[in-house]
């Protein structure tokens, strides 16, 4: 929301009202209180007839700063976001002459005595970043709605990244992002995904504890400076320090939740039935039955909406005339090996026997008048489910707990981003609160269930989210076009989105709307298996590999075979990305942060800390891609390439920039039918310009430590250390070594034990 006219004015119909000094300060236990009056007190007649901002600071974790802003203190209607605080040691000192200070861990908040009021924020001696004077305000428009705001200083070379899964520029400065959660596809500037936490490469990240809309203006509106504001009179924020932005990550989701770790199966290919294309059994099994006869390994088997009846959506009943007996149908795809993925959404249409069970039952969000809240937008006159009400969450489960029970193993939680303002909930939680809290709701729900019932297999396939959400994993980045733009833009909107606490993001494969060309499907195959997850799925057409060509249909073989194979090192950075939080699937800056010029790339990607990505998005087989410092190998070529250069290549469809960095073990498994296998044997060890000795651990399929390889160079040999393991073969790439037999790809040797 801009509240200015330029530098100096105030837009007509808005009146600001700043914290003009400290009046008095408090300290009760571990909080620091200031009293902060909108003009300066000389007599006590000033006393009068003046507002005052309350501000207080308190710590939830070490290195995290809690920053309370309030007007009037109301009453605050929930819902609020889940929060794991924590004893945090602060150090308060108000003794001092010129400051008050307020510290946790090495994070220190300070505020001037006897001078205008701002706040400096400083780790280790580096004012990271200032509320500076004026830039906090109380501001009141003619329509009578109040509104709370912060401007947080900018740094020259300070880049703004985060705020959700957002297509638009990957650099946030200059964009103004209101965090409302929107089904607006990924080519616009709304999102599905809307997180209120950002982080800059000048070592903190801000977190606004609002889940209702906070407006962002970074650098948009004062251009040296990100502001944020919520509407009413109170505004409470968190500065969380680094002093890198993998460690903000780490805080953060330390804070708002860890990601689960997904079931290894899950990281294998999907293939959808797609939306509106006509299928029914014969045609799932007829999809099944040819993938595996041209030996394009898949794990999961998804279902689409149109399972049940047109109009019944999400009424959770088979449609019969297409599917006559589920269960023996799921058996079935079970017994080829696959898992099995079907739509829902928290929706259900009129049409549906389920919705007057809902509507007598009190289960559905409800209007003004008392009556269930419809519309015809998606499904015709459908009600929304209330996950306020305790019973309405244990009928939804009670439904899904019927499709597990015939074999079904996970959801593809879709929508939740359209939900009304206008309405009253169960438990009377503020609907503009609820608007983007919702998507939180609505999939904790389903993950909860599939975690009791499977432990250790749960996994949903979710387009929205709050946070928080990254708790139940995993997260598609929704309805993009099949065109190179949006294949594009779904990577910026990748990054971004892991930039916000999330861990693990897919996409779907040749874009959802339109009809995908062969050789995009071909490039974004390329593309798909090298994400986290990986989705065959479309809209008007069958997404199988041998509808776009032979060719296709060797793509896609090609990179699912190696997505399987790599399955010990993929699985070693997820069990990772479940303890840190820091994404598995991650910005280049965030691996190479001492490296600017990393900064601004987002059309390439580390996947893990030790490949690089770099997809191809265009006809013509062309791309320009960055390598960092140090001596960097094609993992598909084994060609070199030295570091801190950009290059232009022309790849063919079997292959692109698949770069692991220098010092690196690759561990590849010996299957590449399945990403669910034993990584614990038969393991090829890849090594990659080594100068220093470098430990690689090995996890099972729970994501347990098993054992560790390490290799050190020792002049013209290496010395090879193996604990836990057996049948282990070395492949030293791009080097030959006394002793060593030659190979290919440079030397190997078995090692076993």
């Amino acid at each position: 929301m801009k509240f200015t006219n330029g530098y100096w004015l105030a837009k007509e119909g808005f009146h600001l009202e700043h914290p003009n000094h400290v009046y008095e300060a408090q300290v009760k236990e571990d909080k620091l209180t200031l009293f902060l009056p909108y003009k300066p007190i000389q007599t006590r007649g000033d006393t009068l007839n003046l507002g005052m901002t309350t501000l207080s600071f308190e710590s939830p974790r070490e290195d995290i700063i809690k920053v309370q802003l309030v007007h009037h203190d109301k009453a605050q209607t929930g819902p609020h976001f889940q929060l794991n605080k924590q004893s945090s040691s602060v150090m308060i000192d108000t003794e001092n002459e010129k400051f008050y200070t307020f510290q946790s861990g090495q994070l220190v908040a300070r505020v001037p005595k006897n001078a205008a009021f701002q706040i400096d924020f400083l780790a280790e001696g580096k004012c990271l970043t200032s509320s500076l004077p004026k830039a906090q305000a109380l501001v009141k428009s003619s329509d009578g709605l109040y509104y709370m705001r912060e401007q947080l200083s900018l740094d020259p070379y300070e880049y703004v990244y985060g705020l959700g899964e957002r297509f638009t520029p990957f650099i946030k400065n200059g964009q103004i992002i209101d965090c409302w959660n929107q089904d607006g596809g990924t080519g616009s500037e709304q999102a599905y995904k809307n997180i209120p936490f950002y982080l800059t490469n000048q070592g903190y990240g801000v977190f606004v504890n609002h889940p209702e809309n906070v407006s962002f203006e970074v650098g948009s509106e004062n251009v040296s400076r990100t502001q944020f504001s919520v509407v009413g009179e109170r505004l409470e924020y968190y500065i969380i320090y680094g002093p890198d932005m993998k460690t903000i990550l780490r805080k953060y989701t330390d804070l708002t939740g860890k990601p689960a770790l997904p079931p290894a199966w899950s990281f294998g290919l999907w293939l959808s039935t797609s939306f509106t294309t006509d299928y029914r059994e014969e045609t799932v099994m007829g999809f099944i039955e040819e993938m595996q006869t041209r030996e394009i390994p898949f794990d999961v088997f998804h279902f689409d909406c149109f399972w049940m009846k047109e109009f019944e959506w999400c009424g959770f009943e088979w449609n019969r005339e297409l599917f006559p007996d589920p269960q023996q149908l799921i058996e079935k795809i079970h017994q080829k090996g696959l898992k099995v993925c079907v739509w829902i959404n928290p929706y259900i249409g009129q049409k549906a026997a389920a919705f007057q069970e809902c509507k007598e039952k009190g289960y559905f969000i409800k209007d003004k008048h008392g009556e269930v809240w419809q519309w015809d937008l998606w499904q015709a006159g459908q009600g929304i489910i209330d996950f306020t009400n305790p019973e309405a969450r244990h009928w939804y489960k009670e439904r899904l707990k019927e499709l597990i029970e015939i074999g079904v193993d996970s959801f593809k939680t879709d929508f939740g981003e359209r939900i009304p303002t206008d309405v009253n909930y169960h438990d009377g939680s503020d609907p503009q609160k609820m608007h983007n809290y919702y998507a939180y709701l609505y999939n904790e729900v389903v993950f909860e269930l599939l975690a009791e019932l499977r432990p250790d297999e749960a996994v949903v396939f979710a387009r929205s989210a709050s946070v928080g959400s990254q708790k139940f994993p995993v997260h598609w980045g929704g309805d993009n076009l099949s065109e190179y733009p949006s294949m594009a833009e779904s990577l910026r909107g990748g990054l971004s989105f892991v930039l916000s606490g999330f861990g693990f993001w897919s996409h779907d494969i040749g874009g959802f709307e339109e009809n995908a060309t062969a050789d995009i499907y071909k490039r974004w195959t390329q593309f798909g298996l090298l994400s986290t997850h990986s989705r065959y799925h479309g809209n008007i057409e069958y997404r199988v590999p041998w509808n776009f060509g032979e060719e296709a249909v060797l793509v896609s073989q090609r990179f699912s075979k190696l997505k399987n194979r790599l399955m010990p090192y993929i699985y070693e950075q997820a069990v990772e990305t479940a303890q840190t939080g820091i994404p598995m699937m991650r910005p280049v800056m965030l691996e190479f942060p001492e490296d600017y010029t990393t900064h601004t790339i987002d059309k390439q990607y580390m996947f893990g800390e030790r490949l690089l990505i770099a997809p191809i998005f265009n006809g013509q087989g062309k791309v320009t891609f960055y390598l960092p410092e140090g001596r960097w190998t094609n993992y598909l070529d084994n060609h070199v390439y030295e570091g801190q250069q950009w290059y232009t290549q022309t790849y063919d469809y079997f292959h692109l920039p698949l770069m692991v960095r220098p010092n690196s073990l690759i561990i590849e498994g010996s299957v590449d039918t399945t990403a669910a296998y034993d990584y614990t044997k038969d393991l090829t060890v890849h090594v990659f310009e080594l100068t220093e000795k470098v430990t690689q651990q090995v996890v099972d399929q729970q994501g347990l430590s098993v054992g560790t390889i390490t290799v050190i160079p020792e002049d013209e040999s290496y010395q090879v250390k193996i604990e836990g393991l057996s049948h282990v073969q070395v492949v030293l790439r791009n080097r030959k070594v006394q002793g060593w037999t030659e190979h290919p790809l440079g030397c190997s040797i078995l090692v076993e034990h």
